[in-house]
């Protein structure tokens, strides 16, 4: 039986590698100015249009994929013949994975051979993106539906996330920090240091003054427990700060040897909610 993958929009991946490799990704909508736009990695809004409507005041809210569009997206491909790997954005940060289970048992129940796989990679962002990465290369080398399925269980929480954001204030409209911290925060440029944890959960480490102080950070973390660093695909994303993704990339190739970076624009599922300017770094380490 083939195989195709699933993810959604917050996985941040470039579209071109989305579309080269047949990846079915479900957009997050986004409701901004009043419209609902798809997170459809750019094409129905441009990033720099995205960002631009938040920094003149605009606040957007995100809405999850809902059963219904699992249940007809998956159902097209169970019955073209498919088996279906679903790579899904953290339980602990957004319900999608709990929608694609819904639709699954739905499914089950009315096709009987239907072969749907739902991996929660309590991931975001393009750690989300570098899990569905590397399904993708593994598929294309023909390893199997179990092989694949078993790596992301076995590698998710390997995952390392490590981000900072320039406005503290986009963080606290999510309840991820105080009123009072934001305030003093951004009259003092602190700027924090976080991680997603093994629950898929956002969470503060530390606090650092300046913005190169907090790029430096992060690519110390990456120095600290990266594994196996020739052979991997470390992935950088920005909410529209291309240069400070470009200045870490630098930085890091200047300490460590690497495969390659991929830096790509975090979209406005993820964006909503962390704001212009955030850097974000991933890789594999023993743990997170």
């Amino acid at each position: 039986m083939k195989t195709i993958l699933f993810t959604d929009s917050c996985c941040d991946l470039p579209i071109s590698f989305v579309n080269e490799n047949n990846i079915q990704v479900m957009p997050i909508i986004v409701n901004i100015n009043g419209e609902d736009i798809p997170d459809d990695l750019g094409k129905s809004i441009s990033h720099k249009d995205f960002y631009s409507l938040i920094r003149n005041g605009k606040l957007p809210k995100t809405s999850q994929v809902n059963v219904d569009t699992f249940e007809r997206n998956f159902k097209k491909y169970v019955r073209e013949g498919y088996s279906i790997i679903y790579i899904g954005f953290s339980s602990a940060l957004s319900g999608c994975v709990n929608s694609a289970r819904l639709a699954k048992e739905i499914i089950d129940e009315e096709i009987k051979d239907a072969d749907i796989t739902i991996v929660d990679t309590k991931s975001a962002s393009m750690g989300l993106g570098l899990l569905v990465y590397y399904a993708a290369n593994m598929l294309k080398e023909g390893k199997s539906k179990e092989d694949i399925v078993n790596w992301l269980e076995n590698n998710k929480l390997k995952v390392n996330h490590w981000f900072t954001v320039d406005d503290l204030n986009h963080l606290k409209r999510g309840g991820r920090v105080s009123s009072t911290v934001a305030i003093v925060g951004t009259m003092l440029s602190i700027k924090p240091i976080m991680h997603v944890d093994n629950e898929g959960r956002l969470i503060p480490i530390s606090k650092v003054k300046g913005r190169k102080k907090a790029i430096k950070v992060l690519c110390d973390k990456l120095k600290e427990k990266i594994v196996d660093s020739e052979n991997q695909t470390v992935f950088i994303s920005h909410g529209d700060c291309i240069q400070e993704a470009e200045n870490l990339k630098g930085l890091i190739l200047s300490e460590v040897k690497v495969k390659e970076i991929i830096i790509n624009n975090i979209g406005p599922a993820v964006g909503s909610h962390s704001g212009p300017g955030t850097l974000a770094l991933f890789f594999i380490g023993n743990s997170r």
